[in-house]
């Protein structure tokens, strides 16, 4: 399976490349940025996705997303009353705070609602001594969770993304960090659309612009820091030709709140009116049943392990043409999910992406005499 998703995703690199070609990316005032759709898991377009970037608050987003894990493995219950130590109180006083206090106890769903929300540098220290005992032990958490995710660019030193050398990531990095948030913890997820919270008497608001601007936009967050400038991930779910679409944009380094708001607009904007995600094939669909030699079948399913699911230029889908392309001779034994083959998507003569097709079913070898019978037949083809 692995071996699988790891050659669709060079493929929607590939498709990403037909894609700028025929359309070109829109001007983002912004010092690196990416467009991913997360219905495909396709890049759609980017500019500079790999540079190293401080990620100043978006750090909060794996802090969030080891609490969550944390949660669903019941180490942690959301109404769980946990005191405030004083290092988690005495965060820089001049940084965004929810206003926790080691005299009041404080509820792990509070402490939540304050590092999405509010985004306090003190809630996400104190859900860091929640998950792992402290804050050290945490960010060891956050890297391998890193390192699991595949963010190779990525390294944490905080669990709240104050300055700090050991803290940088990319463009690319966070754009799969925010689709693995939405993808594995829905239930969670919803708290990045909520505009408010009230802590403490104090209420704040979300910093995310666009839950006003935007009715399809749903979270995700914001940052900021002299050096990181103003940062936004937002992502938003609209109607799309294969049922909803949603979007995740990634707008690094742009000079003002306004700026990141109106950056981040303009490219879900651009990604929702000019591409299409379309569904080509199911999961386990078969595309073709090819003879397979010294096996205990004559032929063999293939197809997809997953469904197939590409975004391409409005009116490109109806022009598409499939081109199977198979390592022939099969010859078993024959493991289910093994490549055996490819499967190119053409529009007028050139492909435009390129697929892998894999064995739906294990086929084992033939008996000894059917595999000399085949070693025969072989031979004389």
């Amino acid at each position: 399976m692995k071996k699988f998703l790891a050659a669709l995703a060079s493929s929607v690199l590939f498709l990403s490349a037909a894609c700028a070609q025929s359309l070109p990316a829109p001007t983002i005032a912004a010092k690196s940025w990416i467009l991913l759709d997360a219905t495909s898991g396709q890049i759609i377009a980017s500019q500079d996705p790999n540079a190293r970037v401080e990620p100043a608050s978006l750090t909060k987003i794996m802090t969030a997303y080891l609490t969550f894990s944390a949660l669903r493995e019941k180490k942690l219950d959301i109404n769980q009353m946990i005191n405030v130590s004083v290092h988690a109180w005495k965060v820089d006083a001049s940084s965004s705070k929810m206003f926790i206090d080691p005299a009041t106890p404080v509820k792990i769903n509070d402490l939540l609602y304050g590092l999405m929300v509010q985004s306090g540098n003190d809630a996400a220290v104190a859900l860091a001594e929640a998950v792992a005992g402290d804050e050290a032990t945490f960010v060891t958490l956050m890297n391998r969770e890193a390192a699991r995710m595949g963010l190779k660019s990525t390294h944490f030193g905080n669990p709240h993304g104050l300055p700090s050398p050991e803290n940088y990531s990319t463009a690319q990095d966070l754009s799969v960090l925010a689709a693995r948030v939405i993808a594995d913890y829905p239930e969670f997820y919803k708290i990045d659309s909520v505009k408010s919270f009230t802590y403490n008497k104090i209420t704040q608001p979300n910093r995310n612009r666009l839950l006003w601007l935007d009715p399809t936009v749903d979270g995700m967050k914001t940052g900021h820091t002299e050096a990181a400038g103003f940062c936004m991930i937002a992502s938003a779910r609209r109607p799309g030709g294969a049922g909803e679409r949603r979007l995740i944009s990634v707008v690094l380094g742009t000079s003002s709140d306004q700026a990141r708001t109106q950056e981040s607009q303009k490219l879900l904007n651009w990604g929702f009116q000019n591409f299409d995600t379309v569904k080509l094939y199911s999961k386990g669909q078969s595309i073709a049943t090819p003879e397979i030699w010294k096996g205990s079948k004559g032929t063999v399913k293939i197809g997809f392990a997953n469904d197939v699911l590409v975004t391409v230029p409005k009116g490109v889908a109806g022009k598409m043409k499939p081109l199977l392309e198979r390592k022939d001779p099969l010859v078993a034994p024959l493991a289910e999910n093994s490549r055996v083959g490819s499967l190119k998507m053409m529009v007028d003569g050139k492909a435009l992406l390129e697929l892998p097709v894999v064995a739906l079913e294990a086929i084992p070898q033939a008996t000894i005499f059917g595999r000399a019978w085949d070693s025969m037949r072989l031979w004389l083809k």
